[in-house]
């Protein structure tokens, strides 16, 4: 029962602080509109994971070709990224983070790292380490968890 409960609270507790840096995000600036959540993540593969085929990065968002070929095309209007040829399969295009593109990637993330330090100055060291290390062991959780997810969960 206590790792349902465990389960259960972090699940409201992640949930809400994903809700909060999500809406904390200036995805406005220099690169001119706001550019959306799906298009954050998939700059964000981008970034991790380095040029990837439009096929790949549709099955690493989990999303249909045809959703993410207009994702790709507004990140390409904007700069943020650029297609080449795959000089492993000439037939293959690949996507790339472009400077603009990892520039914006660098702005979110020192915005949404501010407002987490605001949100940090009122706890105690104590309290700080505690969630220093709660950090380290989700990522660590998800590293040794690499199977299918339960998309049917709540």
């Amino acid at each position: 029962m206590q790792d349902e409960q465990t389960a259960s609270l972090l699940r409201q507790a992640i949930g809400s602080l994903s809700r909060r840096l999500r809406a904390t995000g200036k995805t406005r600036g220099r690169m001119g509109d706001a550019v959306g959540l799906t298009a954050l993540s998939v700059l964000s593969r981008l970034h991790h994971m380095g040029p990837r085929t439009p096929s790949a990065l549709a099955a690493d968002e989990d999303m249909q070709p045809q959703s993410l070929t207009r994702v790709l095309a507004a990140l390409e209007d904007k700069g943020l990224i650029d297609r080449s040829g795959d000089p492993q399969d000439r037939r293959q295009v690949l996507i790339r983070l472009t400077e603009d593109g990892l520039s914006l990637l660098r702005e979110e993330a020192r915005h949404r790292e501010a407002w987490l330090r605001r949100a940090l100055a009122p706890l105690s060291p104590t309290e700080r380490e505690v969630l220093r290390l709660a950090a380290g062991l989700m990522l660590d959780m998800v590293e040794r968890c690499d199977g299918p997810d339960d998309r049917d969960a709540v």
